[in-house]
C-alpha cells in the first residue's frame, strides 16, 4: 500500500507500507519514503490515490498528478479557477486503476477527468458555494457533493449534469458514500448522519466529543472518524453506537484516514488503517489494539510539517492501458453541452 499526504507547507509526502524482510508478520510493518518535495504554490487542500496514480489540489487553483511506481511527477491540471478544495478517483471494482478524476473547487464547480491521459471532459456548476466534499458511488454513475451553501446535490456521471439539489439548513463539511454504495454519511461539526442512498433517508444519526475533521468508511457496516478530539473512532453504523476508539491517536487533530482495503497484496491483515494529523505524523494502525489501554502504531513517520490530508492506494502498484471515462466522446463537444 502506498499513502500520500499534503500539508500546509505546500509539500506533498509519499511513503510505501513495506513488511520487514526478517519479520514476515504484519506486526513490523515500516513506511518507506517515496517522495517529498514542494509540488504547489499554496497549502495543499486534499489528496487521492487509486492503483499508481495519485493526486492532489491546492488552494493555488491546481492539481498535481503523480506516479507512485515511479515516485515521479506527471504533471498538473489547470481547469479551475479557485482553489480545489476535494479530489477523489473513480476506480470500477474489476481493475486496479482508475479510470476518472473528479475535482471540486471554491466556486462551487466540479471538474470531471478521463485519466488517459488526464483529458478534462467537463465542468458542472453544482453549488453556489464552495464545495466542501466530493463522493462518488462505487457504480461510477452519481456522485454526492456539499457545499458552505448549506446543500446536498448529486451529479449524474453519465449524462454529465446535476440531478439533485437540496437545503440543508446548515452545512455539512464531509459527505462518504459506504462501501457497498447503499448508504452514505454527511459530517455537520461533531454529528455524523447515516442516510440511505437510494431517498436520502436518515437512518441514524450520531455525535462525536468534539468536531470531525476526517471520515473514512470500513467494512463490516464500520464508519471511522476521527477529528479535534485526537481520537480514531469506529462506528456502528447500524446502531449508531461506538464499536471501538484508538484514544489519543495523535497529539493534535486527526486530519486524514485511510483505510486498507482486502484487496491489499502488500498486506495481508484487513483490520489495519493508517491516519495522519496536523502534528506532521502519519500512523499506521492495528484497530485490534483498540482493546488495549493504549495501543502502539505499528508503523510512523513523521514529516515534521503540518499535514492537512491523507489518502492510500491499496492495490499493485502497476502501469495498465487506462480505459475510458464515465462520460464518453469529444472533451470539447461535452464542454459544450
Amino acid at each position: 500500500m502506498s499513502l500520500i499526504a499534503g500539508s500546509y507547507e505546500k509539500f506533498i509526502w509519499g511513503f510505501k507500507l513495506k513488511t520487514l524482510k526478517h519479520e514476515p508478520s504484519s506486526q513490523n510493518l515500516t513506511l518507506t519514503p517515496l517522495f517529498s518535495y514542494q509540488s504547489h504554490l499554496a497549502h495543499i487542500t486534499s489528496a487521492a490515490a487509486a492503483g499508481p496514480a495519485a493526486a492532489s489540489g491546492s488552494a493555488d487553483d491546481t492539481i498535481h498528478l503523480y506516479d507512485l511506481p515511479s515516485a515521479s511527477s506527471l504533471g498538473s491540471l489547470h481547469q479551475h479557477t479557485s482553489s480545489v478544495t476535494s479530489v477523489t478517483f473513480f476506480t470500477p471494482p474489476s481493475l486496479s486503476f482508475p479510470r476518472n478524476l473528479l475535482s471540486a473547487s471554491a466556486d462551487g464547480s466540479v471538474c470531471i477527468f478521463d485519466t488517459d491521459p488526464f483529458v478534462h471532459l467537463k465542468t458542472v456548476l453544482v453549488h453556489k458555494k464552495a464545495v466542501n466534499d466530493l463522493s462518488v458511488h462505487p457504480s461510477g454513475k452519481l456522485a454526492l457533493t456539499v457545499g458552505r451553501d448549506e446543500c446536498l446535490a448529486m451529479l449524474n456521471l453519465v449524462r454529465g449534469r446535476r440531478s439533485f439539489y437540496c437545503r440543508l439548513g446548515k452545512e455539512a463539511s464531509l459527505v462518504k458514500f459506504d462501501l457497498g454504495g447503499e448508504r452514505f454519511f454527511m459530517v455537520t461539526e461533531e454529528k455524523v448522519g447515516v442516510h440511505e442512498a437510494e431517498d436520502a433517508k436518515l437512518v441514524t444519526e450520531f455525535e462525536c466529543q468534539k468536531r470531525v475533521l476526517s471520515a473514512a468508511p470500513g467494512e463490516n457496516g464500520l464508519l471511522f472518524t476521527g477529528g479535534e478530539d485526537r481520537s480514531i473512532t469506529a462506528w456502528d453504523v447500524n446502531s449508531g453506537k461506538v464499536a471501538y476508539c484508538i484514544d489519543d491517536a495523535h497529539s493534535a487533530r486527526v486530519k486524514g484516514i485511510v483505510v486498507l482495503m482486502r484487496n491489499d497484496s502488500t498486506v495481508d491483515d484487513p483490520y489495519l488503517l493508517a491516519s495522519a494529523s496536523s502534528d506532521g505524523v502519519i500512523r499506521v494502525w492495528d484497530v485490534r489494539m483498540s482493546m488495549k489501554e493504549k495501543p502502539n502504531p505499528l508503523a510512523e513517520a513523521n514529516t515534521k510539517s503540518r499535514l492537512t490530508c491523507l489518502a492510500g492506494s491499496s492495490h499493485n502498484l502497476k502501469r495498465p492501458q487506462m480505459g475510458a471515462g464515465c462520460l464518453k466522446g469529444d472533451p470539447d463537444a461535452a464542454e459544450g453541452e
